[in-house]
């Protein structure tokens, strides 16, 4: 049986699922910036939380704070779209939420220093209490989103679009292979501490990805209700 066609999409829904359509590519244009400009960084090697450290560290403190409004804003606009679908998921948006609970968590307290940088400071991670709120919150990134591609793995096996179903599993699986090895490089284990930042940059754009593509799914397989006409008003 063929699926029913879709009721239209509301200028305000659009708008809500368009922020998280440009929150990754912002949020990573920002930090590749920062880390090719900024002396002494490398970004093979450093976490992304680091360029928050230092004279222009406000830098990626805002675009902490802007990436994870805009995905609070997505996950509202995520949960209104699969209601008005009839394909309800309360885990999935909330999970979603949560990670830009963490990016906004991560912007308002600063990660400690690592692997050296900024200049002057231990390799080793010596915690602070700024430090510790960092990285818990900033779990709520790191396991909320392997999580939330999980749920909406078995959501979308549910609603048959197993592309999607199949999508999701697997960048579930490589964020947390990318993430443990990301960690083990910030532990400062050898083989991996050169290449700590290049595999947390892998994790994070994997994540960026999904919730991109995710957005753009949802905007274009619904059409958009023109302004001021609720559903059904006759053309």
């Amino acid at each position: 049986m063929a699926e029913a066609p879709q009721p239209p999409l509301r200028p305000t829904g659009k708008r809500l699922l368009l922020c998280g359509l440009v929150a990754g590519p912002l949020f990573t244009v920002a930090y590749l910036i920062e880390g090719a400009t900024r002396a002494d960084y490398d970004p093979m090697r450093d976490p992304v939380s680091s360029l928050a450290l230092g004279p222009y560290g406000w830098t990626q403190v805002i675009n902490f704070l802007v990436a994870g409004v805009l995905m609070v804003a997505f996950a509202v606009g995520v949960r209104r779209e699969l209601r008005a679908r009839d394909r309800r998921s309360f885990f999935g948006p909330v999970l979603l939420g949560l990670f830009g609970v963490g990016l906004i968590g991560a912007g308002l307290f600063l990660t400690d220093p690592v692997s050296g940088y900024p200049p002057g400071t231990a390799h080793e991670l010596r915690y602070t209490w700024h430090g510790a709120l960092h990285d818990g919150l900033s779990m709520l990134v790191f396991l909320g989103f392997p999580i939330a591609c999980l749920v909406f793995a078995r959501r979308f096996l549910g609603w048959r679009q197993w592309a999607w179903a199949a999508y999701s599993a697997l960048s579930a699986v490589v964020f947390l292979v990318l993430f443990v090895l990301a960690g083990s490089g910030f532990a400062q284990e050898p083989g991996y501490v050169d290449v700590g930042g290049l595999m947390q940059r892998l994790c994070i754009s994997v994540a960026w990805l999904w919730i991109t593509l995710f957005a753009v799914h949802l905007i274009r397989t619904r059409p958009l209700q023109p302004c001021g006409r609720p559903p059904g008003h006759p053309g």
